[in-house]
């Protein structure tokens, strides 16, 4: 007998919504138990998709989709909703290389409405479905899922601004809020608010019918509602979503199905606007889970029994980790360090410097834009701030950048972890842009460690440095090349040749240089350690031209704009110009998969630097 007998029988939403209610905490009993076991073979996101087991059972109970449309937000609570889509076999592949996303992707299925893996941009998606749906005479849903911390993001809210305008769209969103404590309406009443939820709507209705004739009347029902509802929930952001242009409904209990499903019944015909608030617990119904959400937020994996990961191989710490333990041993020495993370404490490995140095320590929420801002502010009164950030979020504040600091030539510290290929987390996270992007920027200073200890000299000289400045590391773990404690502040712009050889120069920025230190040995050439894409150490690269007949730039990032078209840059104002390969991250977006799969696939590896070189002097063509 199956241990998923209700889960066999669910090959797409219309197996779900043909399901009693009854039935549907059933589903979602084996859904959570699926889950568990799955992710804790492959690895990803727990707690997120064990806290929407029964929202997503319901909008797929209630709802048609793909013709209704769902947006998630983020899309790391998605995992139901793929094995409800008929994608159950795939999850054993999940964030695999060649397997499926850990996130909605429009590619992958038709009941992935949009793609998504960043936050807060739900509700500007599902809006402007509501507007064609609107446009094209179509009665379908569009409804946008997003989470009380993507709320703290500033697109969010220009989206309700946008939408509370538009009586005639008709949207749905679910805020689904998965806070530790939560509100007391909570719980029965909110059993009663569902059930009075379809009377409530239609007297609302004929009410404003009826009292639109006396203006004052109608004044004072609006203002005895408000006061109703500041009764029932007074400390309810329910009054500022009307405020915004929604009705709003809520609190709600969102893992109980006997209010959630009458509740989205009711929303699903309702016209204009409409904000639905529901609870949840992060990691429901797995107990570690729930008492540690953080912890089995992102998994690797583990034994869903016992709670204990597998075991990793080798002791070395990861780049966050030097930069974390950098960051307190600089902020013990210089009490104007300020360390500041866009929602991403953990991540960027500022856990012990939040907790040593709690005064000091800015969690802004996902406020990339503001996190930049709110530093350059802090350089103008004489702080040294450090922005930890993930490349592939830093991306999102590049006016912030540009117009706040770089232009006002502020030593604000960017710490830019996850450049490069992420992994598993695929191409939403790949850090591939951020050579290319900060380059062409005037008054950045732009390094790239080779490995675990120059990634700490060089966080060291970012500090001292009296403009705004950036140290780009890959996520993970380096070569193995132990941090000294000692500091020394590098000569800016200046590299070093880590080995001597004929013909041929590497040229490798960062992550690269082991593969190029590889490659050097097989083709007998020279292997230098740029260290600065910006400055760029052009006494050093004017050398190699006299010595070497074919240069060779190597970095993970983008070819196009990137550290290579730098060195491109310097050759074209040489009289003699050698031949020139870039080799890099190619045009195009990269899946998901581990690093060293990822990095063979684009021949960034030793093997296929050293076969993209063969390639290159064969075909004369392909150098510049």
């Amino acid at each position: 007998m199956s241990d998923y007998p209700y889960l066999d029988r669910i090959h797409s939403p219309a197996d779900v919504r043909d399901l009693s209610r009854n039935e549907l905490p059933i589903l979602a009993d084996e859904l959570r138990r699926f889950l568990i076991e799955s992710v804790s073979k492959t690895g990803g996101h727990l707690s997120s998709n064990l806290g929407t087991i029964e929202l997503t059972v319901a909008l797929h109970h209630v709802f048609s989709m793909p013709e209704d449309r769902i947006v998630w937000d983020v899309g790391h609570q998605t995992y139901s909703h793929k094995i409800l889509t008929g994608r159950r076999e795939d999850m054993a592949r999940l964030r695999h290389y060649g397997g499926i996303s850990g996130f909605p992707r429009r590619t992958e299925s038709e009941y992935d409405a949009f793609g998504t893996a960043h936050s807060s941009t739900s509700i500007s998606a599902a809006l402007a479905m509501a507007v064609a749906a609107r446009d094209r005479g179509e009665a379908r849903a569009a409804i946008a899922v997003i989470g009380d911390g993507a709320m703290s993001g500033g697109m969010a809210f220009e989206a309700l601004n946008n939408a509370g305008t538009m009586k005639d769209v008709n949207l749905l969103v679910i805020l689904n809020d998965n806070e530790m404590s939560i509100s007391p309406p909570v719980g029965a009443l909110s059993g009663i608010l569902a059930r009075l939820m379809t009377p409530y709507q239609a007297a609302r209705r004929l009410g404003k019918k009826v009292l639109r004739v006396a203006p004052p009347m109608f004044d004072l029902a609006r203002k005895v509602e408000e006061v109703a509802k500041g009764m029932v929930a007074p400390n309810s952001p329910g009054i500022l979503f009307e405020e915004f242009g929604f009705h709003y409904y809520g609190p709600v209990d969102g893992h109980d199905l006997d209010v959630l499903v009458p509740t989205l019944q009711n929303l699903r015909n309702a016209k204009g606007p409409q904000f639905l608030h529901v609870v949840t617990q992060k990691g429901q119904g797995y107990k570690l889970a729930e008492a540690d959400p953080i912890r089995y937020h992102g998994v690797s994996k583990f034994d869903h029994r016992t709670g204990l990961p597998e075991e990793s191989a080798g002791g070395k710490p990861t780049y966050t980790r030097i930069f974390g333990d950098w960051l307190c041993d600089a902020a013990a020495r210089d009490a104007r360090v300020i360390g500041i993370t866009p929602a991403m404490c953990e991540g960027s490995g500022l856990t012990r410097f939040a907790r040593e140095f709690p005064g000091r320590y800015f969690d802004v929420g996902i406020a990339e834009q503001h996190a930049l801002t709110f530093a350059a502010g802090l350089a103008c009164e004489g702080y040294r701030p450090v922005v930890a950030i993930y490349s592939t979020f830093l991306q999102r504040a590049y006016d912030q950048l540009i117009h706040d600091i770089a232009l006002q030539n502020l030593p604000v510290m960017l710490a830019i972890d996850r450049a490069g290929l992420a992994g598993a987390d695929g191409a939403t996270h790949h850090g591939a842009f951020d050579l290319s992007f900060l380059a062409c920027v005037p008054n950045m200073l732009v390094m790239t460690p080779a490995d675990e200890n120059e990634c700490r000299q060089m966080l060291h000289t970012a500090l001292c440095h009296e403009g705004p400045s950036a140290v780009r590391y890959p996520r993970g773990k380096g070569p193995g090349v132990a941090p000294e404690a000692s500091l020394c502040a590098l000569p800016i712009g200046k590299g070093e040749i880590r080995r001597r050889g004929r013909k041929t120069a590497l040229l490798a920025f960062g992550s690269l240089l082991a593969p190029a230190l590889e490659a050097g040995e097989t083709l007998d050439a020279t292997v230098v350690n740029m260290r600065f894409v910006k400055p760029l150490d052009e006494t050093l690269i004017a050398s190699l031209v006299r010595e070497h007949d074919l240069l060779v730039t190597l970095e993970e990032n983008v070819v196009i704009g990137g550290a290579g078209s730098e060195v491109a840059r310097v050759l074209d104002a040489l009289a003699t110009r050698p031949k020139l390969l870039r080799l890099g991250l190619p045009d195009r977006f990269i899946d998901h998969g581990e690093q060293p799969q990822l990095l063979a696939e684009v021949g960034l590896n030793a093997a296929g630097i050293v076969s993209a070189i063969h390639s290159a002097q064969k075909d004369k063509q392909s150098l510049t």
